[in-house]
């Protein structure tokens, strides 16, 4: 038996309104939960990301088993390599600064820069880990958001 595939991963962030202005209005998830003062659920193609309340995530109360980190976390979402360049043109264009960018030895390259909570996002080609760029991943029309992170 192999685990085959990630179908979710969560980070942990101090403002449920402010992530969901950035990640609905950045990088364009969409929202499939909202539940006041615990989580944001967002659908990223056909996988999942979790965005808890650091501070309730890992209370008792909850029905599910307490979980959480301490510091920023990190997430890299896979992107074509052709549309690095534009994503970096719409982060800038949203206020998001661009920590780093990284050229690969093995090919590909990696866009980093931060979520309002602090944690690490980075947009990357699959290529950086040897895998190859195959259409089927990625699902959208290939536009990127439209509007600031302020809905503008």
């Amino acid at each position: 038996m192999r685990a085959n595939e990630i179908l979710e991963t969560c980070l942990y962030v101090d403002n449920l309104d402010a992530a969901q202005r950035f990640y609905a209005q950045v990088l364009g998830l969409e929202l499939f939960e909202r539940y006041e003062g615990r989580h944001l659920f967002w659908r990223c193609g056909q996988r999942m990301l979790l965005l808890f309340l650091a501070d309730r995530s890992g209370a008792a109360d909850s029905s599910l088993p307490p979980h959480g980190s301490r510091g920023a976390g990190h997430l890299a979402f896979a992107v074509p390599e052709a549309e690095l360049a534009p994503w970096q043109q719409h982060l800038t264009a949203c206020g998001v600064t661009i920590e780093q960018i990284i050229t690969w030895p093995q090919g590909g390259q990696s866009l980093y820069f931060r979520d309002p909570a602090g944690n690490s996002l980075e947009l990357t080609t699959p290529r950086i880990w040897g895998i190859r760029e195959q259409c089927a991943m990625f699902e959208g029309d290939g536009d990127l958001p439209e509007t600031g992170p302020d809905g503008e």
